[in-house]
């Protein structure tokens, strides 16, 4: 597979070139490409990358274990690796750092006594490390970026088509609609990121065999590795919980109300029952949680219900292998019903917002009229309204509009680009472009 470009790259050029710049640490789900990323940034900026996987490495965690001098420690660390790591023009990566909890203190030490040294790191389970076993984390003394599976403008670069991701960009910048065969073409596409979704392994089976059966085999084995993740930093109780709730989402998803319901996991499930669970999978990144505001008005965290909430899956491929559709199906819009095509185009646009770093909320009206996307975007509250076809009534929508007076509305669905009565109609492809 070619060198893809990850959309991180600008915002790790950011860091690098900032001048009040920290040691950076990068969240993330497994498998999404952190560690390529990494190494493909050091080599392109930097004269020389001094890599440290910090996992099954004795000889590197015993550096840590006497002090965390760092005059003493970048010494050592040069000699182990056998380069000389030179401020501003060595990229230091301590991979897996979860692995070694003096490493990530250390952090700290970077950044008050020699930050002329450029220093990212990450692990897959970082987070679930740090909240479970009482790290101490270096409050205020590290920059973080957040890190999602490959978004559906990153597909389109991977599969070349980088000429149809300029025109959607002119689209929807004019608000002037593509062409019938351009449109088509697009929502094509689209259908097959619904199946292959955005873990760049899963990517590279598809452009190197366009098969999906090897797509579905590599899925299968990053779930697996999410639920074998789960014995590492969980009591055994712990671990049943979390793959029940994991497993639940396409049928919490698939109800009237989407609303995340512990009945639908166990009849007699409770909240504080599951409370670690769901927080093991949002620590681990595999889940994006999207809670209910109470009011469309600015800010909209004053208005957040954490009680109430809906939970999607961080990547729409996944949630299509585990409800076993025929991949083919997806893409050709074959045999499917509305309300699975619906599912999988609201778990997409929860997946694109998280990934422009947008905090995704939904709004609900007495139970009688629900908004599937509420968002802030700098100055503005936005209605965002999901359709998985190019019909578009939405009494929702309309109800909410009367109670908040947005400035506009967004209607995200199979329809091409337009803007009228207030609404803009966004097709699902072009999201990205908002």
């Amino acid at each position: 597979m070619k060198k893809v470009y990850r959309k991180i790259y600008e915002q790790l050029k950011k860091w690098k070139d900032n001048e009040f710049r920290k040691p950076l640490i990068i969240y993330g789900a497994r498998q999404i490409g952190k560690t390529y990323s990494m190494l493909e940034f050091g080599q392109a900026e930097y004269d020389n990358v001094a890599y440290f996987n910090f996992e099954n490495s004795a000889d590197l965690n015993s550096i840590f274990s006497r002090d965390l001098k760092t005059e003493r420690i970048i010494t050592e660390l040069s000699i182990l690796k056998g380069i000389s790591i030179i401020p501003g023009r060595t990229l230091i990566i301590f991979d897996e750092i979860q692995a070694c909890e003096k490493a990530v203190t250390f952090l700290k030490y970077i950044n008050e006594e020699a930050n002329e040294y450029h220093l990212i790191a990450a692990g897959s389970l970082l987070g679930l490390a740090l909240n479970r076993k009482g790290f101490s984390f270096p409050v205020g003394k590290v920059d973080i970026i957040n890190m999602y599976p490959m978004t559906f403008e990153e597909f389109l670069t991977a599969l070349n088509e980088d000429s149809i991701k300029k025109a959607i960009v002119n689209a929807v910048k004019d608000m002037q609609p593509l062409s019938d065969a351009m449109h088509n073409k697009a929502l094509e596409i689209y259908r097959t990121y619904l199946t292959v979704g955005g873990y760049p392994e899963a990517v590279e089976r598809y452009i190197q065999k366009r098969d999906f059966d090897y797509v579905r085999a590599v899925q299968g084995n990053i779930s697996d590795a999410y639920i074998a993740d789960m014995t590492k930093y969980s009591t055994s109780a712990d671990t049943v919980k979390a793959i029940a709730a994991y497993n639940s989402l396409p049928s919490q998803l698939a109800k009237e109300n989407s609303k995340f319901m512990y009945s639908v996991i166990k009849s007699s499930a409770r909240a504080k029952d599951y409370e670690s669970a769901i927080n093991w999978l949002m620590d681990a990144g595999v889940v994006i949680r999207c809670n209910r505001v109470t009011e469309g008005n600015m800010p909209l965290k004053i208005y957040e219900d954490i009680l109430a909430f809906k939970m999607y899956y961080s990547d729409v491929g996944l949630l299509s292998m585990k409800v076993g559709i025929p991949a083919n199906n997806v893409v050709h819009n074959l045999q499917i019903s509305d309300k699975m095509r619906g599912i999988l185009a609201e778990n997409y646009v929860a997946q694109e917002l998280s990934a422009k770093g947008i905090t995704p909320y939904y709004w609900v009206s007495d139970n009688q009229a629900e908004v599937d996307f509420v968002i802030q975007m700098q100055d503005k509250v936005v209605p965002i309204e999901v359709k998985s076809s190019d019909n578009v009534r939405a009494r929702s929508l309309g109800i909410y509009r009367k109670k908040y007076m947005p400035e506009y509305a967004v209607r995200v669905s199979a329809k091409n680009i337009g803007f009228e009565n207030g609404i803009k109609s966004i097709p699902l492809y072009g999201l990205f472009a908002l």
